[in-house]
């Protein structure tokens, strides 16, 4: 069934960039950080959020994006941990808006956002069938 590898593909998509982020390029500059931050703690800085949310944020979108791969087993986890990632994308739109930064470094975000709303209805059509 196509949508199910929708939903297996967006899991695992999710879960690589969410760990991409938060461990291997936490230090490192990238073209999607807010205003002209160079590591994790300075785009929280610009965006005026500090460490310890930083570290809060990091830890629940973590959480979120394993419980996404737990939940190829598990299937009652993936629609709350998928709406909840969906969430946390809109937040981080919000936060790019908030440094006036351009559009297109909310593009990981927005991507992140459509995949987890897309297992969302995708989850909930494999319900109704």
């Amino acid at each position: 069934m196509p949508i199910y590898y929708f939903i297996v593909a967006a899991k695992i998509i999710i879960f690589i960039s969410i760990i991409n982020v938060w461990f291997i390029r936490f230090n490192k500059p990238t073209p999607w950080r807010g205003g002209n931050s160079k590591s994790m703690k300075e785009e929280f800085e610009t965006y005026g959020l500090s460490q310890i949310i930083m570290y809060i944020v990091g830890t629940m979108k973590v959480g979120l994006a394993v419980l996404l791969i737990i939940s190829l087993w598990i299937n009652d986890l993936s629609t709350p941990a998928a709406g909840a990632m969906g969430i946390f994308m809109l937040g981080a739109i919000a936060m790019h808006f908030k440094a006036d930064d351009p559009n297109i470094k909310s593009f990981p975000a927005l991507i992140l956002f459509l995949l987890s709303i897309g297992i969302v209805v995708a989850e909930v059509i494999l319900d109704g069938i």
